[in-house]
Parts: C-alpha cells; structure tokens; sequence
C-alpha cells in the first residue's frame, strides 16, 4: 500500500505547458536541487507528507475523540498548568505587574514545556525511527534522511496547537504580546535542526545497539530535571548557572522565554553555540548514515 502510494505520488510526471514557479527559476535554488541529499529529500517529501497525515490519524485510531486528542490534550496541558500552579499552589514569579504575577510562573513553565515536549517527543521518536519503519527502509526506495521529517512534522502540528492554545490564554489573562513573536519560528527552525541533526546519529546506532533506545529515554528524564524548565536558573549555584550556557535544551527554553516574558532578544553568545552545535551533529549524522545506509537496510 505504501509502495503504491510512493510511487503514485513521487513518479507522476509534471504536467506540459505550465510555467516553473518563480522560485524554481532562483539560481540558489537550482544550485540546491543538485545536491544529492537535498534532491532525495525532495523525492520522498510526498510521501513524508503521507506518513505525517497518517501519523496524527491513526495515533488515536481507537480512542472516543480519535484524531480530536490531537488538539484536546495540548488544551488540557495548559488548563492543568494554570490551575495547579497558579489557582492551587498559588505559585508566583515577580515583576510582571499585580495582575500578572499570579499567572507569571504558569507562563514560564508553559514556554518551557511546549518546547521540552516537542524536543524529547520528537527526538525519542527518531531515535527507533528506522526499526519502526523497517517495512518501508527495506522495501521502498525512500531516503534515511527524508523520514525523520514525517516525526518533526508531526510534532510541529501539535506544537501549534499548544502555542495556539497558549497565545488564547495570554490574551486571557491580559499579557502583552509583543513582535518578538514573530522571531520565534526561527527558535523552532534551530530546535528543529538540532534534533533531526541528533536524532539521525541516534536512529542509525538503534539498529545496531539494541539499548540506544532505552538509554536516550532516560537520558531525556535526566535531561529534563537538570534543565530549569519547572524552576527557576537563579536557585542554582552560580557554577551551574555558567555551565547552562551549554546546555542545549536551555538555551531553546531561555530563548523561547526572552522572546515571550522578557520581550527582548535572547543572548546571542549561547544562541550561535546552539546553532553550531546543530550543524556539528548535522554534520557527524550525514556522515555517520552515508558509511552505513546500506549495510543498515540490510540489518533490518
């Protein structure tokens, strides 16, 4: 079924007598599309679009709501956040007005949340990506680089749905939204790269060592708890402050927080070590499939 699907949508020839989009006659896009792992990519995108579709169907697939839970259970996130936090515990974080202060600390943890779980959910699943995938990498022509996208996407959809949710209680509780908003996209844009660059590592050493998938689930756990996501950079000693610079889950979270709490640019210092950081992984992970791509569709 799959196999049909692909070669349906990858193979159909272009239609005669139709202009080429204005992007298409871009020299840096001409350049791009000759670059083989950018031209793989762009084959197999039909059917990544498949698989993402097919992903926040059938996640459900079973359930009363089925594909509703996809925009209930961000909802129910954020209901939960604001009213144990502020309405229960009463917890607070100054400096944001009187009227403010009361939801402050809900604010908080909710940036770092949708964050911390798009970045673990979408990094965990690419982690097992090939062997859950094994049917298509063994039988399909599809590119190892292409498929960690269907996760991303998937991820993305539900991160806007959080974010959507989120930006309705702002305006609820009267926050001021400012137009550093617009700057977070590009926040996701470097998250996005950050875990498709490491998830590609960490998806071709699953097949070969069975525990990788074990291990990064507790690693995350760790991770989490040593990232201040549900409390507060100043309570750690100063060391450790230094050291979060880092960090890279940190650095997502603080970035997400400057843009939305602060309303002003995160540092830039930690923001280029992130990206470098990226591009370092990107680098390592292509690498990494490139030695091993055949002999991994023949282990699966």
């Amino acid at each position: 079924m799959i196999k049909q699907i692909y070669h349906k949508l990858v193979k159909a020839a272009p239609r005669d007598g139709q202009p080429a989009p204005w992007y298409k006659q871009n020299r840096l896009y001409q350049r791009l599309r000759t670059v083989p792992q950018l031209r793989a990519i762009r084959a197999s995108l039909p059917l990544i679009l498949h698989l993402t579709r097919q992903d926040l169907v059938e996640r459900h697939t079973g359930s009363v709501l089925g594909a509703t839970w996809t925009f209930v259970s961000p909802l129910i996130n954020i209901l939960v956040f604001v009213l144990v936090f502020s309405s229960i515990m009463g917890a607070k974080l100054e400096g944001f007005g009187a009227e403010i202060d009361q939801y402050a600390y809900s604010i908080y943890l909710i940036c770092g949340m949708l964050a911390w779980i798009a970045f673990a959910n979408s990094l965990g699943r690419i982690t097992n990506l090939f062997k859950d995938q094994s049917h298509l990498v063994t039988k399909v022509n599809v590119s190892l680089l292409a498929l960690p996208l269907s996760v991303i996407l998937t991820e993305t959809v539900v991160y806007i749905i959080g974010m959507i949710f989120f930006i309705g209680f702002l305006l609820l509780v009267d926050f001021p939204l400012s137009a550093y908003w617009f700057l977070i996209p590009l926040v996701y844009a470097l998250q996005c790269l950050f875990v498709y660059a490491l998830g590609i590592s960490l998806a071709v050493l699953a097949v070969y060592l069975k525990d990788i998938k074990e291990v990064v689930a507790v690693v995350l756990q760790v991770w989490f708890w040593v990232t201040p996501i549900v409390y507060v950079m100043e309570i750690l000693p100063s060391w450790v402050q230094w050291g979060m610079q880092f960090n890279p889950a940190y650095i997502l979270v603080d970035a997400y927080r400057s843009l939305i709490m602060r309303q002003q640019l995160p540092d830039l210092m930690p923001v280029t070590i992130f990206a470098l950081i990226a591009v370092a992984l990107l680098a390592v992970g292509l690498w990494l499939l490139g030695r091993t791509e055949r002999d991994l569709r023949d282990c699966l």
